[in-house]
């Protein structure tokens, strides 16, 4: 069955037929319907291509995953971007999936996305304090979104999680139980997330009359975690305390504490963030947080379709509260 044979068997324009079915309002609502039945009834399917050559969309969500080599993918990513594709393919979004080292080839991938008319919008991951992919595309005038914030003065539209508070909170609660000699581990300075957890970190000690902890830069990694840790452990006066940025880092830690032979959880508490599966698993179960995945991702899913639809970026920004998950590694729970 064709768009020809559609259109000749109901006494109509090819043209009016195309415009009913992609549901033009300029085509009177009974025609759309009578044209809806007609196509159910012969069994005609439009063709993707051609359809989105009328209506000047690729009917798609682009993600460049910024990555270094053999690491495309990080596993707190992955219920996140299941349930996006989940949701975008229930209203006919594809979402493509793509790899780019930061920096050139971040920059040509992008210029092709854009120029090349190749999404109808962008998901930004690993969002940058200074971040040119948002410099980019905003001036572009490309519908974006970002799974986390930047410090760009323009609107945009993003989903993040509470950061700067989650650390707040869980600095404090080991303040509460006695902890006086912190340390963070943090993220490169580049990016936003690791600029909002180091300051949760810093604020809750101000709050408390607390030395300021120590903090050490590293890469976001169970190696970047082991020897940020060992620099740690290294000095006269030991931490009680590692707040890291990430559960890869926090679990580098736990082996340079092995090392010295001081117990995680008495000796020393230990935390992260993301709630990786092995969270749970390590000995001792290690103390993290998370955003609330599912809802983080429906989230973003919704606002990326209002987007296309027209919605206004200023209009379409939330940060959720993470879920605390104390365990052993902290002193507290038992796992």
């Amino acid at each position: 069955m064709t768009l020809r044979a559609l259109a000749t068997r109901l006494g109509l324009s090819i043209t009016t037929v195309s415009r009913a079915l992609d549901g033009y309002e300029d085509v009177a609502h009974g025609t759309r319907v009578r044209v809806r039945e007609a196509a159910d009834e012969m069994g005609y399917r439009p063709n993707p291509v051609a359809r989105r050559l009328r209506k000047g969309t690729a009917d798609a969500i682009a993600l460049v995953m910024p990555t270094e080599p053999g690491r495309f993918f990080q596993p707190a990513f992955g219920e996140l971007l299941a349930v996006i594709g989940e949701r975008l393919a229930a209203v006919q979004l594809d979402f493509t999936l793509m790899a780019a080292r930061p920096g050139p080839d971040e920059a040509a991938v992008y210029t092709r996305i854009v120029e090349g008319k190749r999404a109808d919008a962008c998901l930004l991951l690993r969002t940058r304090r200074q971040d040119e992919r948002v410099a980019y595309l905003a001036e572009s005038g490309f519908p974006f979104l970002c799974f986390g914030r930047t410090e760009t003065t323009r609107p945009y539209a993003f989903v993040d999680g509470a950061m700067e508070e989650g650390f707040d909170e869980l600095t404090t609660r080991l303040i509460n139980q006695g902890r006086r000699r912190f340390a963070h581990l943090a993220g490169p300075s580049n990016l936003t997330y690791s600029a909002l957890r180091a300051k949760g970190f810093t604020r809750a000690l101000a709050q408390a009359g607390l030395p300021a902890g120590r903090i050490v830069e590293t890469i976001a990694t169970e190696e970047g975690g082991y020897q940020a840790a060992r620099i740690l452990l290294s000095q006269s006066e030991r931490p009680d305390a590692i707040i890291c940025a990430t559960d890869h880092m926090a679990l580098g830690a736990y082996r340079a504490i092995g090392e010295i032979g001081a117990r995680i959880g008495a000796d020393i508490a230990v935390t992260g963030h993301d709630n990786l599966a092995a969270a749970a698993f390590t000995d001792p179960p290690l103390t993290t947080m998370e955003p609330p995945i599912r809802e983080a991702g429906l989230s973003i899913a919704e606002k990326l379709i209002a987007l296309i639809g027209g919605a206004k970026p200023a209009d379409l920004q939330e940060v959720m509260p993470l879920r605390q998950l104390p365990r052993a590694s902290s002193g507290e729970g038992g796992g």
